[in-house]
């Protein structure tokens, strides 16, 4: 029976399991050494040196993320059956106050590079396209890019923070981690669902925030980011003029990071708004082919994430929820609104105390002036047919993404997660079918 993997996808998630389970059935060598369970890098602790060096102010890092996903049922095109994308990142951090004696002072600078192909696309219907993705860490150009080049720096014994220079909004505001392989579950949404106006990772800009610490679990913070479309074109990741600017974006966040109770259960909870000044078509305004106004953007958003029980007085084990929502502007946003809510179970078996069980649900919703627009169009060119080439799939309605994975800590420095993903009517387009997806996804660290 032929196999629904290509070989090549085939070869490299077997042997990602394969070495993750040699690694985790064999007996570790001495702590930090190369390739040993216990150390928190593959590379090991270079004799000592990296530790020396991290004490003295210096650490690094490179990380290597895969996912892979395959196409069991439905979709657009179901005879594409599996892709596989990857990601690599390489950073420095400096404590300059160890460095230079520059008081409360940090510098991070990391490049990243993606690579291979989305099995997203093939999913939808390609004349429109998709709204969430089966492999996050595809999108934004399969490139070299500089994704972090900042200096942060503390005053008034931290009480103010200002950070500047080539930054991601998402690394600051909406930010959480994440374990999911779905993109409806990461941090950053707000910019997700408005991606022409907030540049996630790793698409950086010019730009900063002030950031005001009240108390060590309250803070309120502004952004400031330069907006240049051209970010995102493949090329461009170490483009650092600031020309063609088109506007900016301004974010504000008020957060919440409390730990509850006597177990210190920790907790995430940020509320934010954005302004964009760069100006975009008007769905609703659209007529014989064109639009008769343009506006700027804004919206809102929500993230709630609090781990609700411990496991034995150990709060770094037990079970968390996530709710996710954002709101935007009916004028300019192809998806309007947005929700999400998850359910984490860190360290579920005594046995296997630092793996993670995930379950989460999503809704997309598209704006309804967006497929007013599609409708009107395929009435203007007189199509009608859905099968006609020249017809535009029209996008209503919602796309639901569910997932569930389980995330296998097989060493201090790799991950290994299965996960299997549904999606309802991808790309919010109903004569698509539902697809069943398949995942493997694995993080390892240098």
């Amino acid at each position: 029976m032929k196999s629904i993997f290509p070989q090549t996808t085939l070869t490299r998630t077997v042997a990602f399991c394969g070495f993750g389970l040699l690694l985790a059935s064999g007996q570790a060598l001495a702590d930090n050494a190369p390739l040993s369970v216990d150390s928190p890098y593959a590379f090991g602790d270079w004799d000592g040196y990296r530790s020396q060096l991290e004490n003295d102010g210096v650490k690094f890092q490179v990380n290597y993320t895969m996912e892979s996903a395959s196409n069991f049922s439905g979709g657009y095109n179901q005879s594409t059956s599996a892709r596989y994308t990857d990601q690599w990142g390489f950073g420095t951090t400096l404590d300059l106050e160890k460095l230079l004696n520059w008081d409360d002072t940090q510098f991070q600078a990391t490049i990243t590079s993606r690579n291979g192909q989305d099995l997203t696309q093939y999913i939808n219907d390609p004349r429109s396209g998709g709204l969430s993705s089966v492999q996050e860490v595809w999108g934004r150009g399969q490139t070299w890019r500089l994704t972090q080049f900042w200096l942060n720096k503390g005053f008034f014994d931290h009480k103010v923070e200002i950070k500047a220079g080539r930054v991601t909004v998402g690394e600051d505001f909406d930010n959480k981690d994440s374990n999911f392989q779905n993109l409806a579950f990461g941090g950053g949404q707000a910019g997700n669902w408005r991606g022409d106006r907030w540049y996630n990772w790793p698409v950086s800009q010019w730009g900063g925030r002030v950031k005001f610490n009240f108390t060590p679990e309250v803070f309120f913070q502004v952004g400031f980011y330069n907006q240049t479309a051209s970010n995102y074109n493949t090329g461009n990741g170490f483009r650092l003029d600031g020309g063609h600017t088109e506007g900016n974006l301004v974010p504000a966040e008020l957060g919440w990071q409390p730990q509850l109770g006597a177990e210190k259960l920790q907790g995430n909870y940020r509320v934010g708004m954005y302004y964009s000044s760069v100006r975009g078509d008007n769905y609703s305004s659209y007529s014989n082919g064109q639009y008769g106004e343009q506006d700027h953007s804004y919206g809102g958003y929500l993230l709630l994430q609090q781990q609700l029980t411990a496991m034995d007085g150990d709060n770094q084990r037990g079970l968390g929820i996530v709710a996710q929502a954002v709101m935007n502007d009916h004028k300019t946003s192809k998806t309007d609104n947005y929700q999400s809510l998850a359910l984490v179970w860190k360290g579920p078996f005594d046995a296997r105390p630092t793996d993670e069980i995930g379950v989460g649900a999503a809704r997309i919703h598209v704006n309804d002036d967006y497929g007013k627009m599609l409708r009107q169009t395929n009435q203007e060119n007189g199509v009608n047919d859905y099968n006609n080439p020249t017809y535009l799939p029209v996008q209503s309605g919602s796309e639901y993404n569910y997932e569930v994975y389980y995330n296998a800590r097989l060493t201090n420095w790799m991950s290994l997660r299965p996960n299997l993903q549904y999606v309802a009517s991808p790309g919010a387009v109903s004569e698509v079918k539902d697809a069943f997806i398949g995942g493997i996804s694995a993080n390892i660290n240098f």
